[in-house]
């Protein structure tokens, strides 16, 4: 160990593997817990609600997000058994797939019915993945660029919302946030610009330290919730009693199969933006599963399912900061905050504004890294195929209020507003159904 942190250096944040000076890592994993904080916690938020849980609940329930996400970022990046967990640098967090069946479910049967769900749910995706090599073969490489595009194409509204104050802000839309947001936007493109060296790659965390202080002294900071906040407290196991149903199980089940289209997407575009190829199938199979088991865990301490987050996958894509090490210092930082709730709500006074400004870039990011898998794809007549309906029905689809009111309401639960499982499914279909020699012509006088 002393041998590894000796021959510590700052050019291998750019590698897998190796020692980074710990005081110099620091802020690249911090860079990434502000990236992805807000996002953390907010589907917690939105689903205890509609839960009718109490403050006190939800508050515990932030704080085992934290500690949840911390866990399984450090699962993905050193996986366990060398079968859990991908070996990439693939960040963690609460899930947004799950809100909108989770909010029926607890409002339908409560909070209990959801951790029950969630705990067989997670075990059933973490055992496909664990068999991912027995059925990955379907999912093409253009099946996957085709996903990973949509993904970053769906996020685009997600950074323009939070650049305007966040869904259901009061002052959405107004010229704090406006400002807050270009001011964070252009303080991340000049640091990037002018910033020797290494120090490129911290332009995300400057811009979101000169954003919350420029939110400070403008006063739309919100420091109340600090006040009664414990500084020490260890997270509860089992907080909830499970109920077990089985249609509240078929319906989560579901979605969890959508998550992991969703897991396998995030992981091809964190390798081919960062690491210039595609993962392969043991770094596929170990981030599902990952996803899966570490979501049963989460269900033990009353959390939601966990997946990997799209905008660390952006911001490794932007930064091209790989190095495992680095990291895991963020995935240590958040487990602190699930055991020091304190630093967790002081994180959570940042403004949406101030990180809508930091993730534009990042999202877009995103799509380019998907338009480049399809060019490394090839531009056959298959591929184009694929490619254009799967994402024109995707994109196209779920933009359109109740097109899919006809389908039962499971089906309008999981596809209607999931633009990346309708691109997911019909990529399959396509690919399964379209003949291999479509570029073949037909000799003349047949």
């Amino acid at each position: 160990m002393k041998k590894f942190f000796k021959n510590a250096s700052m050019n291998n944040i750019y590698k897998l593997d190796g020692a980074i000076p710990v005081a110099r890592a620091i802020p690249f994993g911090l860079q990434h817990i502000l990236a992805m904080f807000v996002a953390n916690i907010a589907p917690i938020l939105i689903v205890g609600g509609a839960s009718s849980l109490s403050s006190d609940k939800l508050a515990m329930l932030i704080q085992s997000a934290m500690l949840i996400a911390g866990i399984g970022t450090l699962v993905q990046l050193f996986p366990i058994f060398h079968k859990i967990g991908s070996g990439l640098p693939i960040v963690m967090g609460i899930s947004f797939t799950f809100v909108s069946v989770m909010c029926f479910i607890g409002a339908q049967y409560g909070y209990g019915t959801i951790m029950g769900a969630v705990l067989i749910g997670g075990i059933i995706e973490g055992i496909l993945g664990l068999f991912a090599k027995y059925w990955i073969k379907i999912i093409a490489p253009i099946v996957s660029a085709s996903v990973v595009t949509a993904i970053g194409f769906s996020l685009l509204s997600v950074g323009a919302t939070s650049f305007g104050g966040g869904s259901g802000s009061e002052n959405f839309g107004s010229v704090e946030n406006w400002i807050l947001g270009s001011v964070t936007l252009l303080c991340c493109i000049l640091f990037h610009i002018f910033a020797k060296s290494y120090y490129k790659q911290l332009s995300v965390l400057f811009g979101l330290v000169v954003g919350y202080i420029l939110a400070v002294i403008m006063g739309v900071v919100d420091f109340s919730a600090l006040a009664g906040t414990k500084i020490i407290a260890l997270p509860h196991l089992m907080p909830f009693k499970m109920e077990f149903r089985a249609d509240a199980i078929v319906s989560v089940v579901l979605i969890f199969l959508v998550s992991a289209t969703e897991t396998i997407g995030d992981t091809s575009a964190l390798a081919s933006s960062a690491l210039g190829r595609f993962p392969t199938t043991e770094e596929t199979s170990g981030s599902i599963a990952c996803d899966g088991f570490i979501s049963a865990l989460s269900s033990v301490f009353g959390c939601m399912p966990i997946t990997s987050f799209s905008q660390n996958v952006g911001l490794v894509a932007m930064t091209k900061v790989v190095n495992r090490f680095t990291i895991a210092t963020g995935a240590v930082i958040m487990i602190l905050a699930g055991i020091f709730p304190v630093f967790g709500t002081f994180l959570s006074t940042l403004p949406e504004a101030v990180l809508g400004g930091c993730t534009i870039m990042m999202f877009g990011t995103i799509v380019v890294s998907g338009l480049q898998m399809i060019s490394k794809c090839g531009f056959s007549q298959k591929n184009i195929t694929i490619a254009a309906l799967s994402l024109s029905i995707g994109l196209g689809f779920t933009q359109c209020e109740n097109l899919f009111s006809i389908f039962p309401q499971i089906i309008e639960t999981v596809f209607a507003q999931n633009c990346v499982a309708v691109v997911f499914i019909v990529a399959i279909i396509l690919n399964l159904v379209l003949p291999k020699n479509m570029d073949t012509k037909i000799p003349e006088g047949e």
